[in-house]
């Protein structure tokens, strides 16, 4: 066959081009030393001795940090704490443990607060002059485009949306995100499945008129309550259902099937005695309208099953009567699926409904609901159409045989110059164009232009980031990266997709050297509606809100919580960190806003009154025990266990995401927390249980740093309600920081953790740096972290300063060659 050939073809270049292209790109040995880990600098002489500071570390931390007890691998008894360049890596990590306030450990003598203060305060600005005279921006490695980019990359590149998620497996994770490089490898299996992908994007992107109908599946989760209209994306007067965005690839007629769900026990359709009509629209027209329903009510004598055998077969097999036949032109539409909405006078007062997941077998659903919505076509296809995807790659459209090539040549430039994030040479060109005409010689102009498009998807100048060192740098020299590289590493951080036109003409022409015009593409770059990418891919790794699809609260404690709900609270996670990047406001506006967004169902969830239908907007919060990030559902349900509240989890959470401050791994055979009434004893509260807990010596330590923080959550239950009693027992939500602050409530427990402001903002900017960065900052960056957060504190850390602040750091526009290599004798 005329693919299986260009397959061989197309694949023998690329294994020609990446070994060409990607020397570099390789398994990395086992104990080769990580990114970000310290180089032994040259030390910053020191006019004076530090005796006093020699004297407080030998008072309050060598009993614990020498040789020979060596607490948490840390000796400070032999460190040079007069030439701290020759240990960056340990004055970082004491620097870093007082900030945060873990050392000295509670319940041990400290020093007072100015006294510390100004020890750490000196060891910083040491470490600082050390990196000044010895800077080490690190050596990012080859960076894979993920999922997330890869998808959002074909989308800016074809104007095609596509799924990835079904093309390319999921992407590992490492420091909390997605897009570290260090952790992006590539595979043979992979390669595979990549050039699968781009065979399939480039011929949807052109539109082959070869394609063959198919079908696709849409399910609707159990999860999911269909009693009202589901979002924004479905009409008005309609209940639950479906709308799926789906790439019509050629103009042609289309089929959709729908099926309705069925009871847990039997193959009889949910609620079938009553009538429904169901609406199937296409881009919000209505397609078609189906009535179904009604005709084989529900015996009088209380039965839910009418015995006669035509109506057995009918509740059975009902909706295979629903499915519409319509034509449909090539490209993207939203395709919905819906119950018209009765009005209350029809319908009636609506009757207690368990949660959808519920599996009781006497649980009859008093409304239908739909369970999948199928998907097939194109059938008796008339052409491709004429869709964004072709609008954006056809520039030129030849007339003539002889036109063809010079078309190509333009059409392939145009799209590699986005695709490559550079100019494109002769040589570039060249390589499409032997795809191109392999292509063209098996069929016709449009399939040349495919193949040659496929090869652009799975070349190593699009799949990865690769930043070469120029020529004239010294090994191990530290140089600023070019232009277009800087473009890239913009373009990636703040949208997750490629450079667009403005920023790659800016890079082209080396004006982002300039700190004017380099400011001057971030804002307008934050001002796109691409920067969503930003607060959504960052903001939701940062505060682990992806991990909101695994919770599964128990339904019998909490028979309130469903999928709708559930997306409910990520959606106001999302919106909020979004619109506090929008206006650009201070970084503590996180933890103490007093607004939030909310719709209907959230606002009742809440208790926030005059809020209706499915939109979600902007409400002020008249309870203080809300305010900010801390009183929202989706981060207390995510730290909390399926069926209780989890202290540990909350305040192993703060101390990561909010203060910095993680705590180590549990030792091994922990013995667990006692369940509530467990032994037959009475049920005890949560901190009765955690206090038992913690009399184990072995526990202690971690547990004085977590316990308090996660009871200061301890009113909000495991899917956020708030409450003043656990069981039987009233509520303590009192406790004390490690250093020394007392709270009483929610509301106080802000207050007192305002009041380290700094390490929060700390820990933000090392966790956007990593995030920018794509990997792991190691201790050569702090010095880098802490001139941000210092020059940002001049407008409230506001988010524009802060994301200035990492992109115009050293680690973000330099970057260190690779050292000499030694020939082995």
């Amino acid at each position: 066959m005329r693919r299986s050939a260009l397959a061989c073809l197309w694949l023998a270049g690329l294994v020609i081009t990446v070994a060409l292209e990607m020397p570099m790109i390789a398994a990395r040995p086992q104990g080769q030393q990580p990114e970000g880990a310290t180089r032994q600098a040259s030390p910053v002489a020191i006019p004076e001795k530090v005796s006093s500071s020699r004297a407080l570390l030998n008072q309050y931390c060598v009993t614990c940090h020498n040789e020979r007890l060596k607490t948490a691998g840390l000796t400070l008894d032999r460190a040079d704490v007069e030439h701290v360049g020759l240990s960056v890596d340990v004055w970082e990590k004491v620097a870093h443990k007082i900030r945060s306030g873990a050392m000295p450990p509670p319940g041990l003598p400290r020093p007072d607060k100015s006294t510390l203060e100004a020890f750490v305060t000196h060891l910083e600005t040491e470490l600082d002059r050390n990196a000044a005279a010895n800077p080490d921006p690190g050596r990012p490695p080859e960076h894979r485009l993920n999922q997330f980019e890869y998808s959002n990359a074909v989308r800016d590149l074809l104007a095609l949306d596509i799924d990835a998620g079904s093309l390319l497996p999921a992407d590992e994770s490492d420091h909390g995100f997605d897009n570290i490089a260090a952790v992006l490898s590539i595979s043979p299996t992979l390669l595979e499945r990549y050039l699968s992908a781009a065979q399939k994007i480039a011929r949807l992107a052109v539109g082959d008129p070869a394609t063959q109908p198919t079908v696709e599946t849409f399910r609707i989760s159990r999860g999911l309550r269909q009693d009202e209209r589901m979002s924004e994306e479905f009409p008005f007067g309609t209940r639950g259902g479906i709308v799926v965005r789906r790439y019509f690839p050629l103009d042609g007629e289309y089929v959709v099937k729908v099926t309705l769900g069925r009871s847990f026990t039997a193959a009889r359709i949910r609620a079938i005695s009553t009538h429904e009509q169901i609406d199937v629209f296409l881009d919000g027209a209505r397609v078609t309208r189906f009535d179904i329903g009604g005709e084989c009510p529900s015996p009088s004598d209380g039965g839910y099953v009418n015995r006669d055998p035509k109506c057995r077969a009918y509740t059975e097999t009902a909706d295979e009567a629903l499915h519409v036949r319509f034509p449909a032109k090539a490209g993207p539409h939203d395709l919905g699926v819906a119950f018209v909405k009765k009005s209350a006078l029809t319908e009636g007062a609506a009757p207690t409904v368990l949660p959808p997941r519920h599996t009781s077998s006497t649980y009859e659903a008093p409304r239908m609901d739909i369970d999948s919505v199928r998907l097939e076509g194109p059938y008796n296809p008339t052409g491709p159409g004429d869709t964004p995807s072709r609008r954006q790659i056809f520039v030129c459209r030849p007339e003539r045989h002889e036109e063809e090539e010079p078309c190509a040549r333009k059409i392939l430039a145009a799209v590699a110059r986005r695709a490559y994030r550079r100019p494109v040479t002769n040589d570039d060109v060249n390589v499409l164009m032997r795809f191109y005409r392999a292509g063209r010689g098996e069929a016709d102009f449009e399939a040349g232009i495919a193949e040659a498009l496929a090869r652009v998807l799975v070349s190593p100048q699009f799949l990865f980031r690769i930043e070469r060192d120029p020529a004239d740098s010294k090994p191990g020299s530290v140089y600023r990266i070019s232009d277009l590289q800087l473009a890239s590493r913009l373009s990636f951080f703040l949208w997750s997709t490629i450079p667009d036109d403005p920023l790659l003409n800016a890079a082209a022409q080396g004006k982002l050297k300039d700190p004017k015009v380099l400011e001057e593409q971030v804002r307008r770059m934050l001002a796109d509606p691409r920067a969503k990418a930003l607060s959504a891919n960052f903001g939701g790794q940062w505060l682990h809100l992806r991990n909101m699809k695994a919770v599964d609260p128990d339904p019998r404690l909490f028979p309130d919580f469903d999928d709708n709900l559930r997306e409910d609270f990520r959606q106001e996670t999302e919106l909020f960190p979004e619109s506090q990047l929008k206006a650009d406001r201070p970084l503590e506006e996180l933890l103490t806003a007093n607004y939030t967004f909310v719709n209907e169902r959230l606002a009742k969830f809440y208790g926030i009154p005059n809020v209706y239908g499915t939109h979600f907007r902007r409400v002020n919060i008249t309870d203080s025990n809300r305010a900010g990030l801390l009183g929202q559902a989706s981060i207390l349900t995510v730290t909390s266990y399926a069926n209780r509240t989890s202290p540990v989890l909350r305040g192993k959470y703060l101390l990561d995401v909010i203060l910095g401050a993680p705590p180590p791994p549990p030792p091994p055979n922990v013995p667990p927390l006692k369940e509530a009434g467990e032994g037959g004893q009475a049920p005890a509260s949560v901190r009765a249980r955690m206090e038992e807990h913690r009399s184990n010596a072995v526990c202690a330590t971690c547990h004085k740093q977590m316990d308090p923080l996660g009871f200061a959550l301890e009113n909000f239950d495991a899917i956020g309600k708030y409450r003043a009693m656990d069981g039987d027992a009233p509520i303590d939500s009192s406790g004390v920081l490690v250093d020394g602050s007392k709270f009483a409530n929610p509301v106080e427990f802000r207050q007192a953790l305002l009041a380290h402001k700094d390490e929060f903002v700390r820990n933000f900017t090392e966790k956007l740096m990593t995030y920018g960065l794509g990997r792991a900052v190691g201790y050569s960056d702090m010095p880098a972290v802490r001139a941000v957060v210092r020059n940002a504190s001049g407008t409230d850390y506001r988010w524009s300063s802060l994301i200035l602040g990492v992109v115009t750091s050293e680690p973000f526009i330099m970057r260190r060659s690779a050292e000499a290599v030694t020939a082995s004798k």
